[in-house]
């Protein structure tokens, strides 16, 4: 690689290094969109004159015009990026639906944050809806159940959070379509969906195995509201 494009990329780097910094220690700094814009802006004239002064550093080795065609280069380059985030920018509404609609596909029981307080999922082969989930910071896969009053874990996941089954008092009774089973109430240190996180939560283990387990009416009674519409089951928080 040319000495050129090598000091351009310190450049960048240290560009990119100042900015990280600035971010972090000033997280106030860029919370509005024009912030953001104003960052763009500059960002992109010091790459612009990074580029300038880096191609015109050689003009003793390489010549003028050597010198001109790296800069013009250099300079073309980043205008085509500026371009694209300009218009990534002004379409971020519909590539933001994009990509959900990409994840929802390849992924579907990924809960997706669609706005700020609004979390979707969209529905399993089987028509069903599941949510990946973390109960005390590990992970559970839930099927969302309408009909049960309770979170439900299977055994099997009660001991993945930390909870010994064998311990528990099976006090509660449930009645399913498979019949009477017994739960254990236990109270979920902290229960995350997405960027939903909710503490304390009250759920049951079940006394006898299960395929997998159930996130029902205590857990949908804490949002704001739930729908089903196309496929997608929307969350409101």
């Amino acid at each position: 690689m040319r000495s050129g494009y090598v000091w351009f990329l310190v450049f960048a780097a240290a560009l990119g290094a100042l900015i990280a910094y600035l971010i972090s220690n000033y997280p106030g700094a860029l919370d509005g969109p024009e912030d953001k814009a104003n960052l763009i802006y500059y960002v992109l004239w010091g790459l612009l004159l990074g580029s300038a002064i880096v191609g015109f550093r050689g003009l003793s080795r390489r010549g003028v015009l050597a010198s001109l065609s790296f800069a013009a280069k250099a300079g073309l380059v980043w205008v085509v990026i500026a371009v694209v985030l300009v218009l990534g920018y002004s379409y971020r509404t519909e590539l933001g639906g994009i990509k959900n609609r990409i994840l929802g596909e390849m992924a579907p029981a990924s809960p997706i944050a669609t706005r700020p307080g609004r979390i979707a999922v969209r529905a399993g082969a089987n028509g069903h809806f599941f949510i990946d989930a973390e109960v005390n910071g590990e992970p559970v896969r839930f099927l969302v159940d309408t009909g049960a009053s309770d979170i439900v874990l299977s055994p099997a996941d009660a001991r993945r959070v930390g909870l010994d089954p064998g311990r528990l008092s099976y006090t509660r009774v449930y009645s399913t379509a498979n019949g009477i089973v017994r739960g254990a109430p236990v109270t979920l240190r902290s229960l995350r969906v997405g960027p939903l996180r909710l503490s304390d939560m009250p759920a049951s283990v079940n006394g006898a195995p299960m395929n997998g387990s159930l996130l029902g009416q205590s857990f949908l009674k804490r949002l704001k509201g739930y729908s089903v519409r196309n496929g997608v089951l929307t969350l409101d928080y």
